[in-house]
């Protein structure tokens, strides 16, 4: 067993008060501007859980919503709550965040001249593209697990497998509806360009959900996904972070890494 992570410094240090009246005009109609635009777009795109979590917690068109409502609402659902923070944070810490279900959100937001790109996370991504899920219960069980197999991973030094189950699904997954191909990953749902590139473009893959197959997958950040991962259920999702993935890591560390766009002989395609 590996030895425990102790985290690198305090998980309440990297905790903000943002003051919602604060926000300006300008920030307010950032936000108006981002959801109207994805509100258009993502019905018969979108999974229906995303839409509930929408429609449950009160995410709404009107402005950035105030933190402290949306995190009581959202505990009410599922347990969750949601905290403040300047930005990313260290790994340890973010983890430990997951494990014991509270999700770290960006405060601030971007600015109206990058509307359609950024680098990093802001409140839009944050709020609109992660916490809708949260009020799903499998959902939120997943990202549980995910947190607390993410602490487990630093004992193992295995954190780049892990980082792409992250990416392949909580930020960029496909999930398989009796209706049709849907959107469940944050990165998706909170961007115009991806939310079309993914089920429109004929160019990305569009693969069956494999658990060693994505963590021996690199991704890229600086351009639309070249393929992504299709879920049957959540559910699926979540049975998949039962196991102890400490013999996972050992066989992947035998296999070689994939590239983005690889297609395998065996890969189920969409």
């Amino acid at each position: 067993m590996p030895a425990e992570v102790k985290l690198s410094t305090d998980p309440d240090d990297f905790i903000v008060k943002p003051d919602w009246n604060a926000y300006t005009e300008t920030e307010h109609a950032t936000w108006r501007t981002l959801f109207q635009r994805q509100a258009a777009l993502l019905p018969g795109r979108a999974c229906r859980e995303f839409l509930d979590g929408l429609e449950t917690l009160g995410v709404a068109a009107d402005g950035i919503p105030d933190f402290e409502r949306l995190s009581d609402v959202l505990e009410g659902e599922t347990g969750w709550r949601i905290i403040a923070v300047e930005g990313l944070v260290p790994d340890d810490v973010f983890f430990h965040y997951l494990a014991n279900r509270r999700f770290p959100v960006t405060w601030w937001i971007r600015k109206p001249e990058q509307m359609d790109y950024l680098q990093e996370p802001d409140a839009f991504h944050d709020i609109y593209g992660h916490v809708p899920m949260l009020a799903n219960p499998v959902f939120g069980d997943y990202m549980e697990a995910y947190g607390k197999g993410g602490l487990k991973a630093l004992g193992l030094n295995a954190l780049n497998y892990l980082a792409r189950l992250y990416w392949y699904t909580v930020e960029f997954g496909l999930i398989d509806t009796a209706e049709g191909m849907r959107i469940y990953g944050a990165g998706i749902v909170s961007s115009k360009g991806e939310s079309i590139h993914c089920l429109d473009d004929p160019k990305p893959n569009r693969l069956g959900f494999d658990l060693l197959r994505i963590m021996q997958t690199n991704y890229r950040i600086d351009d639309y996904q070249e393929s992504y991962f299709v879920i049957d259920s959540f559910d699926q999702l979540f049975a998949a972070t039962a196991p102890d993935f400490t013999p996972y890591y050992d066989e992947l560390r035998r296999r070689p890494m994939l590239k983005p766009g690889d297609v395998l002989d065996g890969d189920k395609r969409f």
